[in-house]
Parts: C-alpha cells; sequence; structure tokens
C-alpha cells in the first residue's frame, strides 16, 4: 500500500508528458492524492479542497503570490508609461554595428534580469530592428538573445520573478521530507551546480561571436535588396504605438525594486542582531523582495498621477499582475500536491525504497529525467514543482549533497525553458521575429543537447572529486 504514495506523481508526470500541460495534471495528482487519503466519493474531494485551501493559508506561500503578482503589475505599468518602449526606441538609435549590439545584450541584463519574458520583450525588438546590421539570421539573434534569458537569470539570487518560487520549491521539499535547513541559503549554494545554465551561457557567447550565418527560418519571406527591413514597432504589445517613449520609466523602477530589496534586507537582518555583511545572510529575503516591490509600485503611481488618469493607470496595473494569475494556480496545485504527498508519506516510501541508489548518481540521473520532462511540458515551473519534492527526498535517503542535489532539478528545467518547442521564451522569440515556433525549437536543439550532455557528465562526475 505504501507504493500508493508515488501514485499522484506518476500521474502527473504521464499526463503532462501526454497532454503538455501542466495544470491540468497537477490537478489530476491532488485530486487523486485527496482520493488516496479519503476513500470515499465526497471525502476525497473535501480532502483535495483542504489541500488547496492549506496550501493558500500559509503565510510564506502567500508572500510569494503577493510578489509574483505585484511584480508582474509593475510590468504592466512600465508598459503603460512608456518605459519598455522608450528603452527599445533609444537603445535601437544608438545600436549602429554588431559589437555595438551584441555589448548591449550582455549589458542590458543589469536591468531587465526580473524575468526572462520581461527581458526578450525589451531586447529582442532592438536586435529586430539591426538585423541587416549584425549579419545574424533572426534563429541566430534569438538563440544569442535566449541564451541571457532563463540560463542568465536562474543564477541571479536577488529581486528576480524566480526566487520566490524557487526558494518555495525548496522549503516545501524540506518541510515534506522533515529536513530542517534554510531554504533560500539552499538555494544560493545550488547555483554553481546548475552546469547546464553555465554550459548554455557559455555556448550563447560562442554562437554570437563564432557563428556562420545561415538561412533564415522567417515566417515571412526573406527581404530582397532594397526593401525595407524589419522594425521592432508593434512587433509585441509592450511597444504597440499607443505608448509613449519614457525610457526612465523603465530604468528607474528597476534600480528602485533592487535598491529597497537590499535596504530592507540590511534592516530586516539587523533584527538578529548580527553586524556587517552578515545581515544580508540572516535577512528574509522574501518579505524584503515584496517590500521592496510595493515600494516602488507606490512611489511609481504617485510619479506617474501627473500624465495619467489614476483609473487608466489602475486597469493597467491590475492587467499586469493578471497575467501571472497562470502560474499562481500552478503554484497553488504544486503545494496542494505538496501536503497531499506528506500526508500519504510519499518521502518515507522514496527513503525506504530508493536508498539503494549511490549518492554519486543521483544527481545525474535527476537531471537526465528532468530534461526529458521539461522538455516535453516546456514548462520549468512545472518541472521544478513535480521534481523537486523528489529529488530532495532521493538526496536525503540516499546521503546525496542536497544543494547539489537541487542544483540538478533547478538545471533540468532551464533546459526546458530554453529547448522545448512548448515554453514562453520560445513562443515569445519566435513571435516577436517572425519565426517558425518549430523549426527554431529545432534550430536551438543541437546546441541545447551539446550543453545538456555537458552538464550531465559534470553531474555524474563531480560528486567523485567533491
Amino acid at each position: 500500500m505504501e507504493w500508493l504514495s508515488i501514485l499522484p506523481f506518476f500521474i502527473v508526470i504521464l499526463v503532462a508528458v501526454i497532454t503538455k500541460q501542466v495544470v491540468p495534471s497537477l490537478f489530476l495528482g491532488v485530486l487523486a492524492s485527496g482520493y488516496l487519503a479519503e476513500l470515499h466519493w465526497l471525502d476525497g474531494l473535501t480532502a483535495m479542497l483542504r489541500y488547496m485551501v492549506e496550501s493558500l493559508s500559509d503565510p510564506n506561500n502567500l508572500k510569494i503570490i503577493i510578489f509574483l503578482y505585484a511584480f508582474s503589475a509593475l510590468v504592466g505599468l512600465m508598459k503603460m508609461a512608456g518605459g519598455i518602449k522608450g528603452f527599445v526606441s533609444k537603445a535601437s538609435e544608438k545600436m549602429k554595428t554588431k559589437r555595438s549590439a551584441l555589448l548591449l545584450t550582455w549589458i542590458s541584463a543589469l536591468g531587465t534580469f526580473a524575468a526572462p519574458s520581461f527581458r526578450i520583450v525589451t531586447i529582442t525588438p532592438i536586435l529586430k530592428a539591426l538585423k541587416s546590421k549584425i549579419k545574424m539570421t533572426k534563429q541566430e539573434l534569438g538563440f544569442v538573445i535566449e541564451t541571457t534569458a532563463s540560463p542568465l537569470i536562474v543564477l541571479i539570487p536577488v529581486a528576480t520573478a524566480f526566487v520566490g518560487y524557487m526558494t518555495s520549491i525548496i522549503e516545501l521539499s524540506l518541510h515534506q521530507s522533515g529536513i530542517q535547513g534554510d531554504a533560500y541559503s539552499l538555494f544560493l549554494n545550488s547555483i554553481p551546480y546548475n552546469f547546464f545554465a553555465f554550459a548554455m551561457i557559455l555556448t550563447g557567447i560562442y554562437y554570437a561571436v563564432f557563428h556562420k550565418r545561415g538561412k533564415d527560418i522567417s515566417v515571412k519571406e526573406e527581404n530582397h535588396p532594397g526593401e525595407e527591413e524589419d522594425g521592432w514597432e508593434d512587433c509585441h504589445p509592450a511597444v504597440a504605438e499607443e505608448f509613449p517613449e519614457k525610457p526612465m520609466n523603465l530604468i528607474f523602477p528597476l534600480i528602485s525594486v533592487i535598491f529597497f530589496t537590499f535596504f530592507f534586507m540590511y534592516f530586516l537582518g539587523g533584527e538578529s542582531g548580527v553586524k556587517g555583511l552578515e545581515v544580508f545572510l540572516e535577512a528574509n529575503v522574501l518579505d524584503a523582495m515584496v517590500l521592496g516591490l510595493l515600494i516602488t509600485i507606490v512611489w511609481f503611481l504617485i510619479y506617474l498621477l501627473r500624465f495619467h488618469k489614476l483609473k487608466v493607470m489602475m486597469k493597467y496595473l491590475i492587467e499586469g499582475g493578471n497575467e501571472m494569475m497562470g502560474v499562481i494556480v500552478l503554484l497553488t496545485l504544486v503545494w496542494a500536491l505538496s501536503i497531499g504527498s506528506e500526508e500519504l508519506k510519499f518521502a518515507d516510501t522514496i527513503s525506504s525504497a530508493l536508498s539503494w541508489i549511490p549518492p554519486a548518481f543521483v544527481g545525474g540521473l535527476l537531471f537526465v529525467v528532468g530534461c526529458g520532462l521539461s522538455y516535453f511540458i516546456g514548462s520549468a515551473w512545472g518541472t521544478w514543482g513535480i521534481l523537486m519534492p523528489v529529488g530532495v527526498s532521493l538526496a536525503q535517503a540516499a546521503g546525496s549533497d542536497l544543494a547539489f542535489v537541487i542544483g540538478a532539478v533547478f538545471a533540468s528545467g532551464t533546459f526546458g525553458a530554453f529547448a522545448s518547442p512548448l515554453s514562453d521564451d520560445t513562443n515569445t522569440t519566435a513571435g516577436i521575429l517572425d519565426l517558425n515556433t518549430i523549426q527554431y525549437a529545432k534550430y536551438k536543439l543541437k546546441p541545447a543537447l551539446i550543453a545538456a550532455v555537458i552538464a550531465a557528465v559534470l553531474f555524474f562526475i563531480t560528486p567523485v572529486f567533491v
């Protein structure tokens, strides 16, 4: 009977691979958990409901929801205020050569690292407008841009849309396995072990510098000599014609979020009695990020009142936040599945049944399995939510290093976010550059597999030498 605790995860993975949809798969997993816990047609349903209510009652989970909603709302406000369009317009005017454009791609990461989709929307239109000067095909441009999106952002430890979610997944997995530990510290320690992200970034640099120009796979016909080159205007709703061009409305809010995050980290960490740089290690990072975001939204709204009606601003603020509702639903189901799995003693089953796996193999096996899962479902967050509880339980059972295994799970999800034709990154980039999504995904797959093989080798050999 104890093996029944694995059934919900088996259902989630199987349905996700078949349907390519994460949310319905997680819902069925939560439903299965409810019925395995309560073998009655009504009690099973009420158990499922209880799992979801409990997941939304946890203070840290609510803080993560607030952070994600507020972050997306701020992006909506910056879009309305012309920050994104203004940044794209000014940057495209000043970038005249391939070298300057590629340099911009990397330097701009300092201000656009908050989320992959945000980064793609701000950088891709610029390089699209400069395509004739850069002498790169659209798929090559997209490839270079995407290597500085998810693979880069998963390595940044503060003020990104990923940090709150990644820390939350670690925390719930620790709790489910009965392990004591600080989730954020484990996240920091896992960053060096995201071997795929590092390998993919290096591959992107190689392609940017040593690529051989091929043929465009655009859905449009290739421009003939004398025809006007594609521009950035209206290539994405964030740079639509009705918005003004005010780049400072992008730069200042982002600087504000980063500044206030560290500001609150300093004072929150100081409450523990430590001094110096240690205050940043003791601080509640999630609290600091939420407070930094809220303060930024408040002063930005007050500033924009001189130029826009409050009713209009609230419309874009709420619409921006609502764009994150799909992620919030996914999160709720991941948390609910974790609660149900804990009730079914999932961690104990994994620990007792798979303790024979050598510690050196756990990270590599999870990475390989996770790459396959993330490619077929196209969601890094979905992959992390499904595999992290399994990974932490396996690490505990085998005696593997927790940070190393956590890094392997995060690396596997990063692969899918980059390579899968179903991922948001792939579809957003292809849409802006007028590329055929499937052909563009095929173009990226070979270098992504090379980076994945390098990462897999490192995951299997690193435990031998460390």
